[in-house]
């Protein structure tokens, strides 16, 4: 009698295992953290009058590469997790291996500070550059890329939390780098997946999908391999499992794969979204228009329909020493672009200004619970239609609390 109990025990989890559905939403007690770290205000009492939810799955969240504050990223497991906190949409950064097969990975030679590769020596030898302890006051030198390996070799892998030791003068030390804000808990057996996998997934959890195709890191062509093709190819696999395609938005930070994507599969055109990373290349400033180029209109013109730039670029601090939306944000929208924010519980503690994420209005947050607020700007203010998080359950409790939540 008990083997049978166990036994049906052991078969009814495993049934409900990836079915995050309707309010089956699993926010944890990360967002009440937040909100009790408020200070009082209409907007704190509001979100805790949502405290018992109920909490939806929604497409105003997005799990940036799953739930990566705890979990692996691009892993099975991190996916899972963030779909089990309202994530209505998963993100798969796409890279290409060795026989030019996509994989989930946020760069392509990442590889050494997000798997395990440098503990699997016949895998490590392959690096572009094996690893090289610091020595002499130098940081320790490796660059292990998904080009290096083939689809089958990149599958035996595990993920870890992404981080790296570079004062390390030994391997086993140059893998213990987490920051100190996440945990490797979760870490052990990280499953990485190929861009297929990832789809056949996200189908299973009942989301939408955003594809990042990600910037090449060898010469193209490679091995034949155009940029064209490895930006056709990543729609085609979803077309290949049967995806519509209004369930798929695919972005880049290279303007010209979006175009190519507008122009060539016009059923994507709507959805595809271009991420604005040009402050990394210009004297960007999201208040003056004239550091914008292309423009607004331009882009509108050109058929791009949703922009996605950082947090930072969306906002600014008013004359009342408030959050306000940029003139980048009002400018975006009176163009006719949809925007899209990145990413959410990606900096660590906000007692510190937040970092990259948030040096536009870092005069104005000095905690966590300033988190909300920033949330609430971004949704409410400036209009984003969705938010990028590291830890989804926060942006899923909030949109439920507004009633911007249900996605089914």
């Amino acid at each position: 009698m008990k083997l049978l109990i166990c036994t049906s025990l052991i078969l009814l989890l495993s049934a409900c295992s990836h079915t995050p559905q309707g309010s089956n939403v699993q926010v944890g007690s990360r967002p009440y953290y937040l909100i009790n770290k408020m200070p009082a205000s209409e907007l704190k009492t509001q979100l805790q009058a949502c405290s018992e939810g109920p909490f939806y799955k929604t497409d105003f969240s997005i799990g940036h590469r799953g739930a990566p504050m705890q979990y692996p990223e691009h892993t099975k497991e991190s996916y899972v997790a963030a779909a089990r906190m309202g994530a209505g949409v998963l993100e798969c950064d796409v890279a290409f291996t060795k026989d030019k097969e996509l994989v989930c990975r946020h760069s392509q030679c990442d590889l050494h500070t997000t798997t395990n590769i440098l503990a699997v020596p016949e895998l490590a030898a392959k690096c572009t550059v094996p690893f090289q302890p610091a020595k002499s006051g130098q940081p320790a030198q490796v660059k292990c890329c998904t080009s290096d390996i083939t689809l089958a070799e990149f599958l035996t892998l595990k993920g870890k939390m992404d981080g790296a030791n570079n004062q390390a003068t030994t391997i086993a030390e140059y893998l213990n780098g987490t920051p100190s804000w996440r945990t490797d808990l979760y870490a052990s057996n990280g499953t990485l997946m190929s861009h297929k996998q990832s789809i056949a997934l996200f189908k299973q959890l009942g989301v939408k999908m955003t594809p990042e195709l990600k910037s090449p890191q060898v010469p193209m062509p490679f091995n034949g391999f155009t940029q064209a093709q490895y930006a056709q190819k990543v729609l085609d696999e979803y077309a290949e499992q049967n995806v519509p395609s209004e369930h798929v938005f695919p972005q880049s930070f290279n303007l010209d794969d979006v175009k190519y994507w507008i122009n060539n599969n016009p059923e994507f055109a709507n959805n595809s979204v271009y991420l604005d990373g040009r402050d990394e290349t210009t004297n960007f400033d999201p208040n003056n228009p004239a550091t914008w180029q292309p423009s607004m209109t331009e882009l509108y013109n050109d058929g791009i329909r949703i922009l996605a730039p950082p947090i930072w670029m969306l906002l600014t601090v008013d004359n009342n020493k408030q959050i306000a939306p940029s003139l980048y944000a009002t400018s975006a929208k009176a163009a006719g672009l949809k925007l899209i924010a990145w990413s959410l519980e990606r900096s660590g503690p906000l007692d510190n200004g937040g970092g990259y994420y948030y040096q536009s209005i870092k005069h104005a947050i000095n905690n966590d619970g300033d988190m909300m607020k920033v949330v609430d700007v971004l949704a409410q203010d400036v209009g984003v239609i969705a938010i990028f998080s590291d830890w989804p359950a926060t942006v899923s409790y909030y949109a439920s609390c507004m009633n911007m939540a249900n996605s089914e």
